[in-house]
């Protein structure tokens, strides 16, 4: 019987998927079988063959098909385990107990749907990234926590909670606080696990990072109807995300090196924050604020 199954999406993830699933083979799980899930949407760089070298289980989905929440539920009709683990493709796991960690508080009922703690790799993230992975993931779990935040770059829900809602196969982002919001309004709890730990490697060019942010603001309208964003929204919270960022470079004398990446990486995630909240709707200030201002 498998109790646990990881599901990886994949895009010509060749550069990063052998590191990532020898660390899923050296997993220690107490006992807890587990198998891995990979779904692929059109690789051609041959990420199918490293799959296949260690022994994945395969489904595909045409790349004219593809959206977040379809094929993660593509990987969970086919996954037989109890739990689903979602990672993304570019994240290494940190240590023989990610699995385990992560899979507890479901095991233990503590929650229905949990989330580990992400951090950068050096050399690899931008600066400004790793601000923000220090803001939504904190070194102190939660668990149940507050509210409906989540992140399938590191997760993990139950079968039976991902069975009664499925992933948005419509959103053009966020699939993971769809579900997880939906979990909460039926009585589930969400789970973040500091001690569960991967390094999320993004390698983005900035169109891509403007692309991701503005892709995630449009999937947050049908989360928060009531969010809105305005131009001077987008001009206060960049230049605050500047200043805060180039204050923290400067206490740890990187300053020089991180002043062009840390404007054009705000720049670009406000930039496309603004643009894909481009409707009327009002927002409370103290919403607003905590989604979208950089501290």
């Amino acid at each position: 019987m498998t109790d646990i199954s990881i599901i990886i999406r994949t895009l010509n993830e060749a550069k990063w998927l052998p590191e990532l699933l020898s660390a899923i083979e050296k997993q220690e799980t107490a006992g807890l079988a587990y198998n891995v899930v990979l779904v692929d949407s059109g690789s051609t760089d041959g990420t199918l063959e490293i799959a296949k070298q260690f022994g994945c289980q395969i489904e595909t989905i045409d790349k004219s098909e593809f959206t977040f929440g379809r094929s993660l539920n593509v990987g969970c009709d086919a996954a037989p385990g109890r739990y689903l683990v979602m990672i993304s493709g570019h994240c290494i796991p940190v240590g023989a107990d990610w699995l385990l960690e992560l899979c507890l508080p479901l095991e233990n009922g503590q929650c229905d749907y949990s989330y580990g703690r992400q951090i950068w790799r050096e050399g690899y993230s931008k600066y400004s990234e790793q601000q923000l992975f220090q803001k939504y993931f904190p070194e102190k779990s939660q668990m149940p926590q507050d509210g409906f935040f989540c992140n399938n770059a590191n997760s993990a829900v139950s079968k039976k909670a991902w069975s009664q809602f499925r992933f948005d196969e419509e959103v053009t982002g966020l699939e993971d606080m769809v579900l997880a919001k939906q979990i909460c309004e039926a009585g589930g709890k969400i789970g973040y696990v500091a001690d569960s730990v991967v390094e999320h490697i993004h390698e983005e060019t900035w169109p891509q990072v403007k692309r991701r942010y503005e892709r995630e603001a449009i999937a947050l309208q049908g989360i928060m109807p009531e969010v809105h964003v305005t131009f001077f929204d987008f001009l206060r919270y960049t230049t605050a995300g500047i200043m805060l960022d180039m204050s923290a470079a400067l206490q740890e004398k990187r300053l020089l090196k991180e002043f062009k990446s840390i404007v054009l990486f705000r720049t670009m995630q406000f930039w496309g924050t603004y643009r894909g909240n481009n409707d009327h709707r009002k927002l409370s200030r103290q919403k607003r604020e905590k989604y979208f201002y950089p501290k």
